[in-house]
């Protein structure tokens, strides 16, 4: 045979094999991420033809549905929000024209009944329409409505808090069901359909489209001395009665570090400083500890990674000590001023408000966090339960007896110490201020926190609840009625 020719067939039918495996790569191994893929309309046009599932909330109030639009035998599907911004997110939007995002993206296949191409081409032969499952949220849309108001009100009335946002989260800790999720300001997802206004809206930095509940990093401020008592109580190295000086002003970690307001305390335990909020006390303990065990208990809580919480990765952030070149980091920072929420020279400080729920919602949980969850059921278009919620531990963060003490601890920060202010019904309750200070302390700009959950002895919800900025607040009169609202609204 002719050598050339040889070559020739050869080389051909390495064109085919190579053909054959970039197009089986493509539409096969590939086909998840290219149908996951934002810019891809296909998935987006073919699910038009399909009736979506309806999206309610645990107590029954219809969030998301799809009606035909125009006549024919094969309508095309129109997606509404009855409720308006009050679900904007996390629910989302599903339009061809803007694409998805939130719950309506993460449980799109569900909604639309993962159908694949035949099963669609079937159903048109069959004469048949496709329909999606139905999906029912673990969100309370009483309290969510209630969080929402708390939340808005209080930016309003907050002297230097109007212009920017914040965000609230509530939890059910045994569970992980999330019970109310607002991020302020709030957006309407029937408005996104028009491409001008979710221009406007996507191009607002953070806009109203940006969740902060799930996807802004703040300084937690004092909040985030739970996490240092955690470890420093779990480890073994301190005790509740464990003392400390709280003196103010103290050299830690090669620079001069003061109390909220100058206050002064002398040689005092962890309860007394954690009741009172003692920055000197629990830089200390963050200095002592090192970055080690503090980097150990964060991963435990569920820092520096997204929150297993199912919304779209790019809907997510994750939490922790950030260095000055905006990288997460497990070494090389302050490890006292991180220890009490602030960062320091090295870097930042930085949490979602989520992730705060979560610190609160293990410790009411007997120290195991639970897998965070927006999903109670799905069922199918003939109100099947096709699934259903099943708890699932995340982690065990620290022993029951850690847990115990910390929300002996928190308690008296609300009966005697920085929150001895708010109430919840009457009922005893766990919690923890936060004031974190924003840029130049000389100018007073603050942002808020107020971590708790109710009742103390018998937790049945947590909460975190911030506001970005206000001028010379505090967390306890500012993010803690916000709060103890929605806390109040979930417990009737």
């Amino acid at each position: 045979m002719n050598r050339p020719i040889v070559r020739v067939y050869a080389f051909l039918l390495l064109l085919l094999a190579l053909v054959v495996w970039r197009t089986s790569q493509w539409s096969v191994f590939d086909a998840q991420a290219l149908k996951d893929n934002p810019l891809n309309r296909r998935p987006l046009i073919e699910a038009q033809t399909i009736h979506r599932g309806t999206i309610k909330t645990d107590d029954g109030v219809t969030v998301a549905y799809s009606s035909p639009a125009g006549g024919g035998k094969h309508p095309v599907y129109e997606r509404h929000y009855p409720q308006g911004s009050l679900f904007g997110n996390p629910v989302g939007y599903s339009f061809i024209q803007v694409g998805q995002a939130g719950i309506e993206r993460s449980e799109n296949g569900v909604l639309t009944g993962q159908k694949n191409e035949f099963s669609s081409i079937l159903d048109q032969l069959q004469g048949t329409t496709a329909a999606g499952d139905n999906v029912t949220l673990t969100i309370d849309a009483s309290a969510q409505r209630v969080a929402t108001d708390a939340l808005n009100s209080a930016i309003a009335s907050t002297p230097g808090a109007s212009g920017f946002g914040g965000a609230v989260v509530a939890m059910d800790p045994s569970t992980g069901a999330i019970k109310a999720m607002v991020s302020a300001p709030q957006y309407d997802p029937n408005a996104v359909k028009n491409t001008s206004t979710f221009r406007r809206l996507s191009h607002e930095q953070p806009g109203p489209i940006f969740n902060r509940a799930t996807q802004s990093g703040y300084p937690p401020g004092s909040t985030m001395k739970v996490v240092t008592a955690t470890a420093a109580l779990d480890s073994g190295r301190f005790t509740p009665a464990s003392v400390l000086s709280g003196r103010s002003p103290q050299i830690i970690g090669g620079a001069p570090l003061s109390n909220a307001g100058g206050e002064q305390f002398g040689n005092i335990d962890m309860t007394t400083a954690l009741t009172n909020s003692v920055n000197t006390y629990f830089a200390q303990v963050g200095e002592q500890l090192g970055t080690g065990p503090l980097v150990t208990y964060m991963k435990r809580f569920g820092f520096y990674s997204d929150p297993e919480l199912g919304l779209p990765s790019g809907e997510m952030n994750a939490s922790g000590p950030y260095n000055t070149s905006g990288n997460l980091v497990t070494g090389g920072f302050d490890a006292a001023r991180v220890a009490i929420g602030q960062g320091g020279a090295t870097g930042t400080d930085e949490v979602t408000p989520l992730q705060m729920a979560e610190v609160a919602a293990t410790v009411a949980n007997h120290g195991m966090l639970m897998k965070p969850t927006l999903v109670q059921q799905v069922t199918d278009p003939d109100g099947r339960v096709a699934s259903s919620l099943h708890p699932t531990v995340q982690s065990t963060v620290m022993s029951t007896k850690t847990a115990a003490e910390l929300a002996d601890m928190m308690t008296h920060v609300t009966q005697e110490g920085t929150a001895a202010g708010l109430t919840v019904d009457g009922v005893t309750f766990a919690g923890k201020t936060g004031t974190a200070e924003i840029g130049n302390p000389a100018d007073g700009i603050n942002q808020p926190w107020f971590i708790a959950f109710a009742p103390a002895d018998h937790p049945q919800i947590a909460v975190a609840a911030t506001i970005e900025r206000c001028q010379g607040c505090f967390g306890a009169d500012v993010a803690g009625p916000v709060a103890t609202r929605v806390m109040e609204a979930l417990l009737h």
